[in-house]
């Protein structure tokens, strides 16, 4: 916490002290980084007086804080173009990158992983209706259709679909036990032969951690929320003099730089999961950013739009980003779909990763 707070108040003097654009660009990445980490960490200890489902709706309404401040800060400066790749990049990042990480970690650590595929599979299903909520938007304005005219209103019609199927899916989500999946991977293994490995059984002290008191972590929570959003309007006060400094678009900015930085929590959880050989719960804590993202930020984002006195949101994409989406989200369901990974799957996530920052780089 000393670190996070130390990190904010560096990039405040550098913000307003007049550092070099990309040292303070730097600085609060670095600091926006922390607060994510934080809040993730408060969260998490929150949920050990709550459920498993509550704990994840909870995850999905704080986890993505500073990602939430950041967007609303880049459309009142009118960087729409940030705003767009930095929301379909988060949802990259998340299932190629981060995803990579983790089953590559996992499968180099311990051989080929196994887990509860039901969920995964719900996941992809959800994510191709939030692809499909982009797709059309963006047919009709580059086909020119009638309702190229109205692409504001379409793109709030779909936000509001978008936002009823994500609330519907709170009571499954509700209902979900990840010990349950836990359960079903050794009842598989068991009968594969592979037998209940000792390194699946979580150990007495991690069965039971010590825990920060519930007043502690609330407290926490809020001021790490509230230093995110002060952090998060000197990041985006610091992006486009770092970004003409450097060379690099706002495209890339928003897909690479921004995307990685406001989703700490998610990078780092994720990672950790899958390197305790726990890779239902990993599954769960990524794939599931990317949905929340999909189906719950984005279509908030739509609606905020308007009444924030910048440009408004629309659904209306480049068509590279729609492509990228759709063969994240194709790429993800396939490996997945079986219920195991190995870490080869990991590097050609990351890959197709890497294929796909490298077209935005100019654009």
């Amino acid at each position: 916490m000393g670190v996070t707070v130390g990190a904010a108040v560096v990039a405040a003097a550098l913000t307003f002290g007049g550092g070099g654009e990309v040292i303070s660009f730097g600085a609060n990445a670095a600091a926006l980084s922390l607060l994510a980490m934080v809040i993730g960490n408060a969260t998490e200890e929150i949920s050990t007086h709550l459920g498993p489902g509550a704990t994840g709706v909870l995850q999905a309404a704080l986890g993505g804080l500073p990602e939430l401040f950041v967007c609303i800060f880049s459309l009142r400066a009118g960087l729409v173009q940030v705003v767009q790749a930095a929301l379909i990049g988060s949802i990259l990042a998340n299932s190629l990158l981060v995803l990579g990480l983790a089953i590559l970690v996992g499968g180099v650590k311990h051989g080929r992983q196994r887990f509860d595929a039901e969920p995964p599979r719900m996941i992809a299903s959800l994510m191709m209706l939030a692809v499909s909520a982009l797709v059309f938007p963006t047919l009709a304005a580059e086909l020119h259709t009638p309702a190229a005219a109205h692409e504001s209103a379409l793109s709030a019609a779909s936000a509001i679909f978008l936002l009823i199927v994500f609330v519907a899916s709170i009571p499954f989500s509700l209902r979900s036990d990840p010990e349950h999946s836990v359960r079903h991977r050794d009842v598989r293994d068991t009968a594969a032969g592979i037998g209940r490995g000792a390194a699946v059984a979580p150990s007495p002290a991690e069965a039971a951690p010590p825990g920060w008191p519930l007043w502690l972590s609330v407290v926490v929570l809020a001021v790490a929320a509230l230093g995110a959003g002060f952090v998060s309007e000197w990041f985006v006060k610091t992006l486009e003099p770092a970004m003409h400094a450097v060379g690099f678009s706002q495209a890339f900015a928003g897909i690479v730089v921004v995307a990685i930085a406001s989703n700490a929590v998610e990078n780092v959880v994720g990672i950790r999961l899958a390197a305790k050989n726990k890779p239902d719960y990993a599954m769960s804590a990524v794939l599931n950013s990317s949905l929340q993202i999909a189906m719950g930020l984005i279509p908030l984002l739509v609606l905020l739009s308007f009444v924030l006195g910048g440009p408004v949101l629309t659904l209306v994409l480049p068509p590279l980003l729609i492509a990228a989406l759709l063969l994240t989200t194709l790429t993800t369901a396939i490996i997945v779909n079986d219920g195991e990974t190995i870490w080869l799957e990991g590097v050609a996530l990351i890959g197709l990763y890497c294929i796909i920052a490298a077209a935005f780089w100019w654009g």
